[in-house]
């Protein structure tokens, strides 16, 4: 017979009042700025499907900008999350859109970080307070939060994927679940990583410094 754990049982401890639609979504965000890696200037946040009927209701709303705050999920700040924003000068806007085939509980987040540059993330609150990120900019993902995970941008070449690999051996670091997802031969590949242990700083500082390499996040489990 299968063994579940409590958090099956009982659900996450969270502020909301919906594992779906308030813990799942504090999570979404709380993922979404661990991969902006700051603060946001401009949160844009679009609702598709259950969540556009019901965000406000179910508190959707103040769940992801609490996440995209960096609160976790039993943090009571959550409910005041949209005046934290106001007061520290963030621009924060609602929207629904249409996302065919997706899950009914999906988020699309467009980040503004200080520069001027910015992140879009989709992903989808898939029951029980998990989810997954299925897109990160224009890439495809599966990223799920429940692991230590690095995200690596980087150059379709050979040799970056083994010269990752094998730096993460040479540190300690076990491969639990690894993904490369790639536009085309040659082009800008988006590598998923998630792995048995936290990554040490030095070891994404290193990476990041590997030739073809474009951007390397650590993302702890949420």
């Amino acid at each position: 017979m299968e063994k579940l754990s409590i958090f099956e049982v009982m659900g996450p401890i969270m502020i909301g009042p919906s594992s779906s639609h308030t813990a799942g979504a504090v999570r979404i965000g709380n993922l979404a700025r661990k991969l902006l890696n700051e603060e946001p200037k401009e949160m844009k946040i679009y609702f598709y499907g259950s969540f556009a009927e019901t965000f406000k209701g179910h508190g959707t709303d103040i769940a992801v900008v609490g996440g995209l705050l960096g609160y976790r999920l039993d943090d009571e700040r959550i409910r005041t999350s949209l005046e934290s924003a106001a007061n520290k000068d963030i621009h924060v806007e609602f929207h629904r859109f249409e996302a065919p085939n997706a899950h009914p509980n999906t988020i699309k987040i467009e980040l503004t970080r200080a520069d001027d540059s910015t992140l879009q993330v989709i992903g989808s609150s898939v029951g029980g307070g998990e989810i997954v990120i299925t897109k990160i900019d224009r890439f495809k993902v599966n990223l799920t939060g429940k692991y230590p995970t690095i995200w690596i941008l980087h150059l379709d070449k050979p040799g970056v994927i083994a010269k990752v690999t094998s730096t993460l051996a040479l540190n300690g670091v076990n491969i639990a679940f690894m993904e490369v997802f790639r536009e085309d031969r040659g082009a800008l590949s988006s590598m998923v990583v998630q792995t048995d242990q936290n990554v040490p700083a030095e070891v994404i500082r290193e990476v990041n410094s590997f030739i073809g390499v474009k951007i390397c996040r650590f993302i702890e489990p949420i």
